[in-house]
C-alpha cells in the first residue's frame, strides 16, 4: 500500500470516525469469505456500514481526531479487524448475534464498542449491548410513562358516565314513579282551586 492510499485511508477512517458515534471493532480473522460477505450483507440491510483496515490507520486516524476521547479503544486495535459504524447503538451488536447464532460459531467475536463515548471491552458484552435502548426507544417509555396517568384519568372518565347510567337506569326508577304521584296530587289540587 502507497503512502497516498494509507492517507485515502486514514482520511476516510476519519470521516466515518466523525460522521458516526457508535462503533463495534470485531475479530473477523477466522471467517470464510462467503462468512465475511455474508456478514456485509446483513450489515447493509440494516444501514451499518462495514470497513475492513489495518489496525494502524485505524489508530492513526482516531489518534488524529481526538487522541484522548479514544485512548480506549487501541488495545483492541490487533488481529484482523472490521469495523461496524451505526447510527443505531445497539444494530451491530444484533447482527452479531444472530449471525454467531445462524453459524452456531463464536466468530465475528466483539473486541470493543464505543457508544456515544462509552467503552465496552470484550466479548462477554454483546448480550448486554443487544439490550440497549436506543434513543427512539427511550422516548417512547417516558412518553409511555408521561402517558400512563392521563390514560387511567380519561379512562375513569370514560367510565364514570357508564357507572352513572348504569346507577341513573336501576335507582331512578323509583324516584320517577314517585315523582307523578307527587305530581298527580298537585294537578288535581290546581283545578279543585279554580
Amino acid at each position: 500500500m502507497t503512502k497516498e492510499q494509507k492517507t485515502e485511508v486514514i482520511e476516510l477512517l476519519k470521516s466515518k470516525f466523525s460522521q458516526y458515534e457508535n462503533f463495534y471493532i470485531t475479530d473477523t480473522e477466522s471467517l470464510s469469505v462467503d462468512q465475511v460477505g455474508k456478514l456485509r450483507r446483513a450489515c447493509f440491510n440494516k444501514n451499518v456500514e462495514m470497513k475492513v483496515a489495518k489496525n494502524t490507520l485505524i489508530k492513526k486516524a482516531l489518534e488524529s481526531l481526538d487522541a484522548e476521547k479514544y485512548s480506549g479503544v487501541y488495545d483492541s486495535l490487533h488481529k484482523v479487524t472490521a469495523l461496524m459504524f451505526s447510527e443505531n447503538p445497539k444494530e451491530p451488536a444484533v447482527i452479531l448475534s444472530s449471525f454467531r447464532s445462524e453459524a452456531k460459531a463464536e466468530k465475528p467475536e466483539l473486541k470493543l464498542a464505543f457508544i456515544n463515548g462509552d467503552v465496552y471491552v470484550g466479548d462477554n458484552q454483546l448480550a448486554s449491548l443487544v439490550k440497549i435502548k436506543t434513543k427512539n426507544e427511550l422516548i417512547g417509555d417516558v412518553i409511555g410513562l408521561l402517558l400512563s396517568p392521563i390514560q387511567r384519568v380519561i379512562g375513569a372518565l370514560q367510565n364514570r358516565p357508564e357507572a352513572a347510567d348504569a346507577v341513573a337506569e336501576a335507582a331512578p326508577a323509583a324516584p320517577e314513579a314517585a315523582a307523578p304521584a307527587a305530581d298527580a296530587p298537585a294537578a288535581d289540587a290546581t283545578p279543585a282551586a279554580e
